[in-house]
């Protein structure tokens, strides 16, 4: 069942890249942005997280922290970072249960079985979804100008 504007976000326990456990609900009272990304080190993933790097200020401004996850490993997360000045957190959804939870698994990716789609949560301050995206074109990215727009919204 695909998550929508009002549902309360799943809270998870995810690995950074340095190898400590990230819980969501340790955002409570703060406002952030989830980018699920297909893999680590493809061509539109990097492009989408390196322009999330350079407009990281937009989000600081707006009070959002800004969470990356994928399917990739905290290994692979930590030299994908490290490799493109990443400069907020990436963590890894290793064993795909996260990605389940907010359903954006692919059943199918180029042969690779449950990889995450390319999707945008924006959760406010009280855990409550007020944007959701779910591409299920990969070279797609998502609305970040309407990411932006609501984030204002949100004051």
């Amino acid at each position: 069942m695909s998550l929508k504007i009002g549902d309360i976000a799943p809270d998870f326990t995810l690995k950074n890249t340095q190898g400590e456990d990230v819980t969501l609900n340790d955002y409570r009272g703060k406002k952030v942005l989830i980018l699920f990304y297909p893999l680590a080190f493809s061509g539109v993933c990097t492009k989408e997280l390196c322009s999330t790097r350079d407009n990281l200020k937009i989000y600081n401004s707006l009070n959002a922290e800004v969470l990356g996850i994928s399917i990739d490993s905290f290994f692979v997360q930590k030299a994908f970072k490290e490799a493109n000045n990443l400069n907020f957190m990436l963590l890894s959804d290793f064993n795909k249960e996260v990605s389940e939870k907010y359903d954006v698994l692919y059943d199918e990716f180029f042969g690779m079985n449950k990889v995450a789609k390319r999707s945008a949560f924006l959760i406010d301050e009280e855990g409550v979804i007020q944007y959701a995206e779910v591409l299920e074109d990969a070279s797609n990215q998502p609305d970040f100008d309407q990411i932006q727009t609501t984030l204002a919204d949100l004051g």
